[in-house]
C-alpha cells in the first residue's frame, strides 16, 4: 500500500484547536491507516493507506477529525512521489543555509494555467520565491515574518488552500515516509 504526507492546517497554534499527536495517531489508525508516525506538534505525519487520489484522503481525514475532535481541520495529502518531487525541486538549496527560514507554503492543488496567468504570487518576493509543482518554494532570509505573503496570496487569488513547512519540516518528512 502507497505511502502518504500528511499536512494538518491550522492546529496547535494557539490555545484552542489544540490536538495531541497521539491522539492524532490514534485517529488516523482508527480511520484505517497504518504505520503512522507522527513529526513536531503542528500536525504533520506520514502514513501508509489505500491507493486512492490524495484528494480523497483529503476528505476521509478532515471528515474523520471533525467526527471525533467537532473541528474543521482542513488538510493536504501529499503522494510518497510528490513529497519527494518538492525536496528535491529545492531552488534555493545554494543560498539558504537556514532550514527554518526556507518554506514550502504546499498547494492543496495545482492551479491551472488561468489562474498562474491572472496572478502569480511569486511577483511579491521574485528574488526568493519560485512555483513548482503544487508548491511555492520561500526563501526568507530575515525570517518568515518579515516575508511578503506569497502563499496567502496564492491563496486569495487562486481560492487554493496552502499551508506551509519550513524547510526542517519537509525534509524530516521525506526521511519518515521512506
Amino acid at each position: 500500500m502507497p505511502r502518504y504526507a500528511l499536512l494538518l492546517r491550522g492546529i496547535n497554534l494557539g490555545p484552542r484547536r489544540r490536538v495531541a499527536m497521539a491522539d492524532l495517531r490514534s485517529l488516523l489508525e482508527g480511520a484505517g491507516y497504518t504505520e503512522v508516525r507522527t513529526h513536531l506538534q503542528s500536525g504533520n505525519a506520514v502514513l501508509t493507506g489505500p491507493e486512492a487520489d490524495p484528494v480523497e484522503h483529503e476528505r476521509r481525514i478532515s471528515a474523520a477529525i471533525e467526527d471525533a475532535l467537532g473541528m474543521d481541520v482542513r488538510c493536504v495529502v501529499l503522494t510518497a512521489d510528490e513529497l519527494r518531487a518538492v525536496v528535491d525541486g529545492h531552488p534555493f538549496a545554494d543560498v539558504a543555509d537556514n532550514g527554518s527560514r526556507m518554506m514550502a507554503h504546499v498547494l492543496a492543488e495545482q492551479p491551472d494555467d488561468a489562474q498562474l496567468a491572472a496572478h502569480d504570487p511569486t511577483a511579491l518576493d521574485p528574488e526568493n520565491s519560485r512555483l513548482g509543482p503544487r508548491v511555492i518554494y520561500q526563501w526568507c532570509p530575515d525570517g518568515l515574518m518579515g516575508a511578503p505573503p506569497v502563499g496567502g496570496s496564492a491563496e486569495k487569488h487562486w481560492k487554493i488552500m496552502v499551508t506551509a513547512r519550513n524547510w526542517n519540516t519537509m525534509t524530516k518528512l521525506v526521511e519518515l515516509i521512506g
